[in-house]
């Protein structure tokens, strides 16, 4: 499943227009109106398809107009939309009737005003990174059966973080998952001051938001163990810019994902006697493939390049196959194992650290932040090295 289908693109970001599940209806602001007249089952029916036959824009249904379709109260009406708690089948099905019937349309804004818009935004770094993607199909599996829709911003290359989450705010939805934001943890304490925040990725410790990582150490002390065990001594860390200095900060609370691993990587390398080998790219795999063929061409290439995640990694492999090499002129190990590492045409040695489960943790925590709960919450999803054909020992 593709989580981006169905968005459009606005001003830098996708966002996907909200739709309202109450029971097996669905409806969505985005839908256009009937354009034939409605069956004028009743008073509120009559008035849209008069309206209509008069050639006059007919007036959009309220909840008034379905409360009195429904015979219910206004109270009624509104407990079937949000999927209360103590809605009898019967009322249900009586409510769900007279929204179908007169093409009823939650007015998202009117909702956000009242306390909620039924909106769950998630800041992204980038769009073309299948590990975010795996993050967000999670969060869409968990979000299925609720009457939550997601609005996506993605990061443009040389924005910043808080541009994107400070828009989600601005948009008023209910609660925000941001994927290890480039701001200061201070400033995000203050915007979980007023919407629920959940931050994956980065090793941060707060009592006002929650934070959902991967056991990034011991992920990448696998990689090394590995590689070192398979007789690999010049081994290069290709991986993202930090933004901000590694010491003091690398191993402390706070961390980036790629800081926690790099400082392993040298502490490894250092224990072996060996010189460390770090390399910073951008975010692409196209930025990866130019810097590899530059190692290739070095005096002494590496033997192997663990690459920060596996988007760098298939960049990687690319500018090997390209110098016509193989995993035993270079192995290659990457991080996320998201799904192009497993085809066995690529078969990418990779550390898979669960981004499907990150994503439906990541969207069962915000509601249960809307549920009430005020204490914070610090997951750690456990790493795991699926080793495939990339790597292999040297040849010498």
């Amino acid at each position: 499943m593709n989580p981006f289908s169905g968005f459009t693109l606005s001003e830098g970001r996708i966002e996907c227009q909200p739709v309202y599940r109450i029971g097996n209806t669905a409806v969505t602001s985005a839908e256009p109106q009937p354009d034939g007249p409605l069956s004028p089952v009743s008073a509120s029916a009559s008035r849209s398809a008069s309206a209509q036959s008069s050639g006059a824009s007919p007036r959009p249904s309220t909840i008034q107009d379905v409360a009195r379709e429904a015979g219910v109260s206004r109270a009624a009406v509104s407990k079937v939309i949000r999927n209360a708690y103590g809605v009898s089948d019967k009322m249900r099905a009586q409510v769900e009737e007279a929204i179908e019937r007169l093409g009823y349309r939650p007015r998202v804004a009117a909702r956000a005003m009242r306390g909620a818009s039924f909106t769950l935004g998630f800041e992204i770094p980038q769009v073309g990174n299948d590990f975010l993607t795996m993050i967000v199909d999670g969060a869409t599996e968990a979000l299925a059966e609720t009457p939550y829709q997601m609005i996506i911003a993605p990061l443009g290359r040389d924005q910043k973080s808080d541009v994107a989450i400070n828009s989600l705010a601005d948009r008023q939805v209910d609660g925000i998952v941001a994927i290890s934001p480039r701001v200061d943890p201070a400033w995000l304490e203050r915007i979980a001051e007023r919407t629920p925040v959940v931050m994956i990725g980065r090793h941060d410790r707060s009592d006002r938001y929650d934070t959902i990582t991967g056991d990034d150490r011991s992920g990448a002390e696998q990689v090394m163990s590995h590689l070192v065990e398979q007789g690999h001594r010049r081994i290069t860390h290709l991986t993202i810019h930090p933004s901000r200095p590694e010491p003091p900060w690398a191993g402390q609370a706070g961390d980036e994902p790629h800081v926690v691993r790099t400082a392993v990587y040298r502490d490894r390398m250092q224990a072996l006697g060996l010189e460390p080998s770090v390399i910073h790219t951008l975010f692409d795999g196209s930025e990866a493939h130019a810097t590899t063929r530059k190692l290739l061409d070095s005096p002494e290439p590496p033997t192997a390049i663990f690459a920060g995640n596996d988007t760098l990694a298939i960049g990687v492999l690319s500018a090997i196959a390209e110098a016509g090499l193989d995993e035993r002129d270079v192995s290659v190990v990457g991080y996320d194992d998201i799904p192009i590492a497993r085809h066995p045409l690529v078969s990418l040695t990779s550390v898979d650290q669960s981004g499907v489960l990150m994503g439906r943790e990541a969207a069962r925590l915000l509601l249960e932040r809307l549920e009430g709960r005020t204490e914070a919450v610090q997951l750690q999803i456990a790493a795991t090295l699926r080793e495939r054909r990339s790597s292999a020992p040297p040849r010498c």
